[in-house]
């Protein structure tokens, strides 16, 4: 049976949480992944940061609906979804985008539990951590069709 380790890519490239939207623009299209495992000064897993994250701070704002009642107004949608969107296109740092404790697995995780993983949550980028902790490989989507493949 297939582990994460045996499918994870071991260089793993990360970006700080002061790495800018532009420079974290300019790596997705120069290294052709679809996210980075973001690192603090220490080497320790602070988030992760999608292009999906990148494209969903360039997207429209959504007004919530509202309705005026006695001089009063009042939201019928959430005001802090409204605040996150309005921080998300704000953003000038991977700090402001990224996703904070993000999904980990282990080296010895198997691969079937990592498809499930990222199937059931969404994930297109998930970090592999050793016994400490420490930041040793990267699983992306691509990686888990090459195992189903047997390469």
């Amino acid at each position: 049976m297939k582990r994460a380790r045996d499918i994870m890519t071991r260089e793993v490239r990360t970006v700080t949480p002061e790495t800018s939207l532009k420079d974290l623009a300019r790596l997705f299209t120069e290294t052709r992944v679809s996210g980075f495992p973001v690192v603090d000064a220490d080497g320790t897993l602070r988030g992760v940061v999608t292009e999906s994250d990148l494209i969903h701070q360039n997207q429209r704002l959504h007004i919530p609906t509202t309705i005026a009642l006695f001089d009063a107004v009042i939201f019928l949608g959430s005001s802090r979804k409204l605040e996150e969107e309005l921080r998300r296109m704000a953003a000038t740092t991977v700090e402001e985008i990224m996703t904070s404790d993000p999904v980990t697995v282990g080296e010895d995780t198997p691969v079937e539990e990592v498809a499930q993983i990222m199937a059931e949550r969404h994930i297109h980028t998930l970090p592999v951590l050793d016994d400490e902790g420490n930041v040793v490989g990267v699983i992306g989507k691509v990686d888990v069709i090459r195992a189903m493949g047997g390469g």
